[in-house]
């Protein structure tokens, strides 16, 4: 069931984010200007370092930019959105307690949004992404992929009006890893969520985003933006067309990287 409220037009004007240490400060980002379009995906791509994460984060709210930084997500407090549920978070690690089972790993997202219990919807989530039949499972009785799909469902739980993703299929293999794309997506795609999507394989973010933002080297800037002009939903026979690859091409040249050897990931 998509949100009640409308998914937001998310807007860094000028973000950047230094960190201070004890052996100096590192400059993280600098001058990020960037919308997210409202019920889009956008993917962040760049090299290792580049602070990709670090904008993610500060988008989440766990992190906070540097003062003159303006971050508006339709004028709300990214933090006190957080704690509502209406934006939700995935990480590489699915970070599930080993101590619940899938159901209930689920459903404590709804918990700590101070959200009512929903086990027919936390049911129905797990039966979304392939899960139906492990939902007394524990997290030690599930493979890596089933690990991450059940923290798929549970940023689904709470309606999220922003999905943040950062390299949610990054610890699976490379066939899991690629089923995943292919499979995760559909059960968000038609909830109207805005969604950014944190991710190094330059296939992955043509595959699964409306649009490509393509950053510098540390500091993080942004080089361009490329939009993804492939039908949705998005299939196996996208990864073999001429369309594809132009696209993971001009990316590619973009960040000075070998798209031939990134393609062939898909193509295993």
């Amino acid at each position: 069931m998509p949100s009640a409220l409308a998914a937001p037009d998310v807007v860094c004007n000028g973000v950047s984010k230094t960190f201070a240490g004890r052996s100096g400060s590192v400059k993280a980002l600098d001058d990020i200007n960037l919308r997210l379009e409202s019920g889009t995906l956008t993917a962040l791509v760049g090299p290792s370092g580049c602070g990709k994460s670090t904008l993610l984060r500060i988008i989440a709210g766990l992190e906070q930019a540097d003062p003159g930084s303006l971050l508006t997500v339709d004028g709300d407090d990214p933090r006190e959105m957080r704690r509502r549920g209406e934006i939700s978070v995935a990480f590489q690690d699915a970070s599930l307690l080993p101590w619940r089972s899938a159901a209930s790993n689920v459903a404590l997202a709804r918990q700590l949004a101070r959200q009512k219990p929903d086990r027919a919807r936390v049911n129905e989530l797990l039966e979304l992404v392939g899960l139906k039949g492990f939902e007394k499972a524990r997290p030690a009785q599930l493979s890596g992929g089933m690990r991450q799909r059940t923290a798929i469902a549970r940023c689904l739980a709470t309606s999220p009006r922003l999905m943040l993703l950062d390299e949610p299929f990054g610890a699976v293999d490379e066939l899991t890893r690629r089923r995943l794309n292919l499979e995760l997506p559909v059960t968000w795609a038609d909830r109207g969520v805005t969604s950014l999507l944190v991710t190094h394989s330059i296939p992955e973010a043509v595959l699964l985003a409306d649009r490509v933002v393509v950053m510098s080297p540390r500091p993080g800037r942004v080089v361009a933006a490329v939009d993804v002009d492939l039908s949705r939903p998005r299939r196996a026979a996208h990864l073999h067309s001429d369309r594809f690859h132009s696209l993971v091409d001009e990316i590619g040249t973009l960040l000075g990287v070998d798209t031939d050897l990134q393609r062939s990931e898909q193509r295993a």
